[in-house]
């Protein structure tokens, strides 16, 4: 059932959307705690990055697609625990305080670098590790993941620093609550366009791979350029998402425990 292209696709945006459901419900669950609920949640998923070492190291060597689907599976793991460390405040940078007013541009920009410092670092070695590991393997579809979720990551902040229309702060945990202040909400800077299409060229560029491989009869490269088709494409979404007058946050909200204080069990609130 799995190594057919429409099925990975519908599952790879399933993923996307529940992965990030369980994070944000997560640390959002772990703000009504007490002070370690952030701490404990971390530790208690270090299986998520064993099982994502042990899923890469195991496929390297097998471009079925099983093995990409493991590849896949096992980037997620990796980079989902990553994002949790983040949103839980763990694993973030030397500078937890809010953006001063007035500061000059290169100031600003040392000062927003330095709130995700560690978590950059982090991102990026995992990176070059999985490069390492996937240098002439025949089965290189962790490496393509992780790596697409971290062009894709970098091109959203950056635009968040830069200015979009639209940004939603309510999704943010406590520990994070300081990086609002780095946001600029407005028009669009000149990086827009060309992140967005970067991505769109990115998208058809893995759409072109998956014909060929159609055409080839290559099922690993199928399922493989499938995945990544759609997870580019929901990148560029994500993109758009800074701009469309479209509250995207109801894909989410329901997963979002109500705040401690709030009366009514019946309708939680969540971040726009």
């Amino acid at each position: 059932m799995f190594e057919t292209p429409w099925i990975a696709a519908l599952a790879a945006l399933f993923l996307w959307w529940f992965a990030t459901g369980i994070l944000l419900w997560r640390v959002h669950v772990a703000d009504r705690g007490g002070p370690d609920q952030h701490a404990w949640s971390v530790i208690l998923s270090l299986p998520l990055v064993a099982l994502g070492v042990l899923g890469v190291n195991a496929t390297l060597g097998d471009p079925s697609p099983q093995g990409v689907w493991l590849a896949f599976l096992s980037a997620l793991a990796l980079w989902g625990w990553v994002e949790l460390a983040f949103l839980s405040g763990i694993i973030t940078g030397p500078n937890r305080r809010a953006c001063a007013p007035g500061l000059p541009p290169v100031q600003r920009f040392r000062a927003a670098f330095g709130t995700i410092a560690y978590h950059e670092l982090l991102l990026a070695g995992i990176l070059l590790v999985l490069l390492i590991a996937s240098w002439g393997a025949a089965n290189s579809f962790a490496l393509w993941t992780f790596l697409l979720l971290f062009l894709a990551r970098i091109s959203a902040k950056l635009n968040l620093y830069l200015g979009v229309p639209r940004i939603n702060t309510d999704f943010l945990p406590s520990p994070l609550t300081h990086l609002s202040s780095y946001f600029r909400q407005g028009p669009v800077s000149g990086f827009f366009p060309l992140s967005v299409t970067l991505l769109a060229l990115g998208t058809g560029c893995f759409l072109e791979r998956l014909w060929r491989a159609l055409q080839a009869g290559d099922q690993g490269a199928i399922i493989g350029f499938t995945l990544l088709s759609m997870l580019a494409a929901l990148a560029l979404l994500e993109h758009w998402f800074m701009v469309w007058r479209v509250r995207d946050d109801k894909l989410w909200r329901w997963m979002i425990p109500a705040p401690a204080n709030h009366k009514t069990k019946t309708h939680p609130r969540g971040t726009p």
